[in-house]
């Protein structure tokens, strides 16, 4: 545990056809590949525009099981030539049920694992409860190859999961050191004059000062339909300090190199782990 090149990339993805959007997200990958990203983080479902904007049957046809997915087949391709780490975002089949999930694919090529959003919204432009049941197999912590030849543990939710501070708290007890958000999100179709980018960027800056640990949220950006979406995205250090970011429009590369032996004393010294009293907590795991 010592450190770990990261980036987070942002670009718009309402390309009309799947390969060109995964085609765009595969030149930023090499791009940051260049630079030394040991771990490359692309948006939420990136194979192609949001689609949850609409309630529509036929965009179902759009999952597939996970060794099949293009996004997911491309990646591991893409991440054993660069030897890389990928979290990878795509809309999952798995017989007759549909998830929105992630495959950690490893600098190998090999899929180390899947998660399955647990946290599934439904509201204006953000249907997902017509097309994904809420994943139940718990949040997920992978160990990566950092950039000295050690391990770093990750810990990767998916866009809504951001919101809730019990999904980072439960991989940061998992053994997280980062915390990383793939997003799809932008403005609100109910209500024009709400822009919820910057309370978005502070739910998870909170994150990152909670635990004492770095978080990265990759988001896209660009106009679909009658959504903008505003991306925003960031790497923030264990102080919640943004190190990297980007605004509404721009496209491109967000990397850093993260002392994480650095946040590990912080987070000890902080001593937000050693005081938790988990026998007053049981209120939160009760429905309301």
């Amino acid at each position: 545990m010592s450190k770990l090149t990261i980036a987070a990339l942002q670009l718009a993805l309402g390309r009309a056809e799947e390969a060109d959007n995964i085609a765009a997200v595969t030149a930023l990958v090499e791009n940051a590949a260049a630079r030394g990203a040991k771990l490359v983080l692309p948006p939420e479902l990136f194979s192609g525009p949001y689609f949850c904007r609409v309630e529509d049957e036929a965009l179902f046809a759009l999952a597939r099981p996970v060794k099949e997915h293009p996004s997911v087949v491309a990646m591991q391709e893409l991440a054993a030539r660069l030897q890389i780490a990928i979290p990878t975002s795509f809309f999952e089949r798995d017989g007759h049920h549909y998830y929105n999930s992630l495959a950690m694919i490893g600098p190998d090529g090999a899929i180390m694992g899947t998660y399955r959003k647990s946290h599934i919204p439904d509201g204006p432009g953000y249907e997902e409860k017509f097309y994904f049941r809420p994943g139940n197999d718990g949040f997920k912590v992978w160990d990566i190859p950092g950039d000295d030849g050690g391990t770093v543990s990750i810990g990767v939710g998916i866009c809504w999961d951001q919101w809730y501070p019990e999904c980072a708290r439960v991989m940061a007890l998992k053994g997280a050191e980062v915390l990383l958000y793939p997003t799809a999100i932008g403005s609100e179709p109910y209500d024009d004059n709400l822009d919820t980018s910057r309370m978005w960027r502070r739910a998870m800056v909170g994150h990152a000062v909670s635990n004492c640990m770095p978080v990265v949220a990759a988001n896209r950006i660009g106009k679909e339909g009658d959504q903008s979406f505003y991306g925003h995205s960031f790497i923030a250090d264990e102080w919640g300090d943004l190190v990297e970011s980007f605004g509404d429009g721009e496209e491109g590369v967000l990397l850093t190199t993260l002392d994480l032996a650095r946040a590990a004393k912080h987070r000890a010294g902080m001593g937000f782990f050693r005081d938790r009293r988990p026998q007053l907590y049981g209120r939160i795991a009760e429905d309301i």
